[in-house]
């Protein structure tokens, strides 16, 4: 299936649900038709490119200048396996939580904590989507896209992918520049659960014997207390990443601030929780117009109808500041700003 438009209506295109308009728009379903409307379209070469999925990680700021290219692609398949594991080839227009709930539901583990995660396949391999001790790196063999710089196909081992903290090599050099057709995942027949985050294992026991369908169950269940629907209200989930920084410097805010909630992390570096610091300085629950911070989760930004993408953007400008001024430390944004 081939949806080609110009001067297109973003707004149901991302979770935010803000308004907004591209100059361009391309969905497509096989890897074909991509090669096909490249080759017979030229404009495109000219113009910015923007790769969306189900635009779970995104604000739009301003209109979009340029084309959009959409990867819609289906299919779970399996690849290969073997007494201890399965391979699954997923189409990266797959919806991230249908993907879960299909593993969970054979009895595969490896992301059954990472449910009900909003986006596709694609961009979850993007950002390295993460939760409950679990990312998505750990899982994936391989990613296979189409390169626009150099008009070809190609896959990317793991190593390739260069994966860090909500992080890739599809954020950096291959930016808006490689599109993601599909993903290889690794799955486990035998899995070992990771249940030692937060009050997964106490919400899981609570539903019975500790198994992936429990555990996915559990998952959800935070999570829906916590999140907002954004087919209610408007948001993108985290809206900023958990900031790591120097054990030193975790130390002394823990002398000042001795329920600061931290983590071990690589490198001798402590993660904290954004969330809490956000929480600290007073935004949980905040509104200013439609624009706001979640009254259960000051981690989320929210759209409570109209708000613009700059009002939101505005609002998250105000709170890294207090977050600065209050305890030195820089918080990033995991949603990424277009425009």
């Amino acid at each position: 299936m081939i949806r080609s438009y110009s001067d297109y209506q973003l707004q149901k295109h991302h979770t935010f649900g803000t308004k907004a308009i591209a100059n361009y728009y391309f969905e497509f379903t096989e890897t074909e038709d991509l090669e096909a409307f490249l080759a017979t379209t030229t404009h495109w070469q000219n113009l910015p490119i923007l790769i969306l999925g189900e635009g779970s990680n995104l604000l739009f700021v301003n209109d979009f200048q340029g084309l959009i290219i959409n990867p819609n692609i289906p299919g779970i398949k399996i690849a290969h396996e073997d007494r201890n594991n399965i391979w699954l080839e997923v189409g990266a227009g797959v919806v991230w939580d249908d993907l879960v709930e299909y593993a969970v539901f054979n009895w595969w583990g490896g992301i059954e904590n990472l449910s009900l995660i909003p986006g596709k396949v694609g961009a979850a391999a993007v950002q390295n989507i993460g939760a409950y001790g679990m990312e998505i790196q750990n899982r994936i063999e391989s990613v296979t896209g189409f390169d626009l710089e150099s008009q070809t196909e190609y896959t990317l081992d793991i190593a390739d992918c260069q994966y860090a903290y909500r992080d890739s090599i599809f954020k950096n050099q291959l930016k808006d520049r490689f599109i993601i057709t599909s993903v290889s995942i690794k799955l486990d027949k035998f899995p070992e659960f990771i249940l030692n985050y937060g009050d997964l294992k106490t919400e899981a026991e609570k539903l019975g014997a500790i198994n992936l369908r429990t555990i996915r169950k559990a998952v959800i269940g935070i999570r829906e207390s916590k999140l907002p629907d954004p087919k209610i209200h408007g948001n993108a989930g985290s809206f900023f990443k958990n900031p790591i920084v120097e054990t030193s410097m975790a130390e002394q805010l823990l002398t000042t601030h001795p329920n600061m909630p931290h983590y071990p992390a690589p490198d001798s570096q402590t993660k904290l929780a954004a969330g809490w610091l956000i929480e600290q300085c007073g935004w949980k629950g905040f509104r200013r117009g439609d624009a706001g911070v979640h009254e259960k989760q000051a981690l989320v930004l929210v759209n409570y109808g109209n708000a613009t993408g700059k009002e939101i953007y505005d609002l998250s400008e105000e709170i890294k500041q207090s977050v600065q001024e209050k305890f030195g430390v820089d918080l990033e944004r995991e949603v990424n700003v277009i425009g």
